[in-house]
């Protein structure tokens, strides 16, 4: 029975990664290979996430992949081990996605992860947000920081992108203090993953922000 059980789980989730990543599911299940293997080596995942690599990880990140327009640039900050902007590109190839990861050895796990599914439209760049963004028309987070302090990094005055910022439970209570705080329209949408298990996504838009003395 357990063996049988296991047989239906597997077929279950190679049927998800072929709806979610399309003539890109060997590409993705050759990443969470990367993520199981090299990633819990080097620590940038726990130990315990390989059982759960595919729900937790690669299919929460690819929800945000059908949110994002055509052809656009896409910048992933605190990349981390390539969630959710790895993910994101192999859902839609049409996409440039720009990696940013301050820490140098996640960045060498970010090269090789490239080198290793032949990602032409992925760059890996060595940066704080903080630093300054890439032209983009998106930016997209996970499990960076609360909503008001992921805001300020990712749209900055002028840049015109959106933010996809993937949350949990806290999403509510951050979305409230980001619209208080005034200058950002904020929309929380539940989404579902490839797999069907639901998806929380915070969309965030820069507005114009009052001049000082309150004048526009």
């Amino acid at each position: 029975m357990g063996a049988a059980q296991d047989e239906l789980a597997e077929a279950a989730v190679r049927r998800a990664v072929d709806t979610g990543f399309g003539h890109r599911a060997d590409l993705a299940i050759r990443y969470a290979e990367l993520l199981c293997t090299a990633g819990i080596e080097r620590g940038l995942i726990g130990p315990r996430e390989a059982g759960r690599i595919w729900g937790r990880h690669l299919f929460n990140s690819a929800a945000l992949a059908p949110l994002i327009p055509a052809g656009a640039h896409v910048v992933d900050i605190g990349s981390g081990a390539g969630l959710p902007g790895i993910p994101v590109a192999l859902a839609r190839p049409d996409l440039h996605v720009v990696l940013l990861e301050p820490m140098a050895r996640r960045v060498a796990f970010l090269q090789e992860c490239v080198a290793a599914l032949d990602l032409p439209q992925v760059e890996v760049a060595h940066r704080r947000a903080q630093d300054g963004l890439p032209a983009a028309a998106a930016v997209v987070a996970r499990a960076v920081a609360a909503l008001p302090v992921l805001a300020a990094m990712a749209l900055p005055a002028g840049s015109g992108a959106e933010l996809l910022a993937l949350k949990g439970s806290s999403v509510a209570t951050e979305a409230a203090e980001l619209a208080a705080a005034g200058g950002y329209d904020v929309e929380v949408l539940e989404v579902t993953d490839p797999a069907g298990a639901p998806a929380t996504v915070a969309r965030v838009r820069a507005t114009q922000r009052p001049r000082d003395g309150g004048s526009r």
